[in-house]
């Protein structure tokens, strides 16, 4: 291991996130780029089968449902998602998941070749990827979309220097980017699409091989041994 590795994440991690990188004895400085702000959640039209890609939307959904019995009716219903913790999420809070995928546009083709007759009611972020809705229009499935979340960019200027900086999301890139350069850090992404948020700022991208939180620090440790 190099010595002094100091690492900056763009969210604050839980303790048991951050143990195996002090246990590597790697510096963490955190901070959070991003905040959800939840909305009250009002559904008038809910189709048969449901589609979340984030563990946020699980969470503001169920935390801002009108009633216990609307929560009752949603939990009969089928369930797609991006994400093994979002599936896990739904499951423990008694959904029933058909299908999951790591990525949105996966979970897409999977909808558009064996799914294409049923009808989706997509729960969505203010500032969701246009790639799963756009997929769905164009193969003519039938959905709508509830927005239960916002995400709100906020950005700080960091300061010292970073060996690698963690991020998790094209939010938390956006926002980093707002008041800060990427010079010669080498930058752990959690998928495809958060990379793709950096490719016009550098080409020292490394991928967690799952898209987890856990799986990204772990590429981190790996790559500073």
């Amino acid at each position: 291991m190099k010595e002094s590795i100091r690492i900056l994440s763009t969210k604050k991690l839980l303790v048991e996130q951050k143990k195996p990188l002090i246990d590597a004895e790697i510096s963490l400085v955190e901070m959070d780029l991003i905040s959800i702000i939840q909305k009250k959640v009002a559904i008038e039209t809910v189709h048969e089968n449901l589609i979340f890609t984030s563990q946020n939307s699980v969470l503001c959904l169920i935390e801002n449902l009108e009633s216990s019995e609307t929560l009752s009716l949603l939990q009969q219903k089928n369930v797609f998602c991006v994400g093994m913790k979002t599936k896990a999420l739904l499951e423990e809070n008694g959904f029933k998941v058909i299908a999951y995928t790591g990525y949105a546009s996966d979970l897409a083709e999977i909808i558009t070749l064996i799914y294409n007759k049923e009808k989706f009611t997509f729960f969505s972020g203010n500032l969701r990827r246009d790639t799963l809705p756009d997929t769905l229009q164009k193969a003519k499935v039938v959905f709508n979309e509830i927005q239960v979340y916002e995400t709100l960019l906020t950005p700080q200027k960091v300061s010292g220097t970073f060996d690698g900086i963690l991020f998790f999301s094209p939010s938390g890139v956006e926002s980093f980017l707002k008041k800060n350069k990427i010079t010669k850090q080498t930058c752990f992404c959690i998928g495809s699409t958060t990379a793709e948020a950096l490719q016009n700022s550098t080409n020292n991208i490394v991928f967690a091989n799952q898209p987890t939180v856990e799986n990204v620090i772990m590429e981190c440790i790996h790559f500073y041994k």
